[in-house]
């Protein structure tokens, strides 16, 4: 805990955010507990108030949380984690990220993706069909041109 502490004390808020996603995610830690070690009177409690309120326990990646974390410090709506999208047959794909009231799938895409892409082509092909929009995202995306990954989401949420 007080390293989690320290780090959102010391790194940037994206950073400090990826971090506690994982602790969270990995069960190191619960909602709870963050919440209680945010006690009034500690010096930099803000930043790290801010930091739990934005943690997400169901992240699995951290460059999955770096593209949450794009959209929503960027004033998009924060998007739902890792949602079981239905079938008539029962759960059939699940989105790294979504938003339901634009049924808009986006996914990140790490270097596991290079060796999976007949499962994600046909993964993609299904989830078109089904009505969904998808846009998939990669390293350089978030990291080197933000504005146009925030700018292609704002869009679709605008439409």
């Amino acid at each position: 805990m007080r390293t989690l502490f320290d780090l959102s004390k010391s790194w940037s808020l994206i950073e400090a955010v990826v971090i506690v996603d994982c602790a969270l995610h990995m069960g190191l830690v619960g909602k709870a507990e963050l919440c209680a070690a945010a006690r009034p009177g500690r010096r930099d409690v803000r930043k790290f108030r801010q930091v739990i309120d934005l943690a997400e326990p169901k992240a699995e990646s951290q460059m999955e949380s770096r593209l949450r974390m794009l959209f929503v410090l960027g004033g998009l709506p924060r998007p739902q984690v890792q949602v079981d999208l239905h079938n008539a047959s029962g759960v059939w794909a699940r989105a790294d990220l979504y938003y339901p009231s634009h049924r808009l799938v986006i996914e990140y895409d790490g270097g596991s993706h290079r060796t999976s892409l007949i499962q994600d082509d046909r993964r993609q092909n299904e989830l078109l069909s089904a009505g969904y929009k998808l846009l998939r995202y990669t390293a350089p995306d978030v990291l080197r041109t933000p504005e146009l990954t925030l700018a292609q989401v704002r869009g679709v949420l605008l439409s």
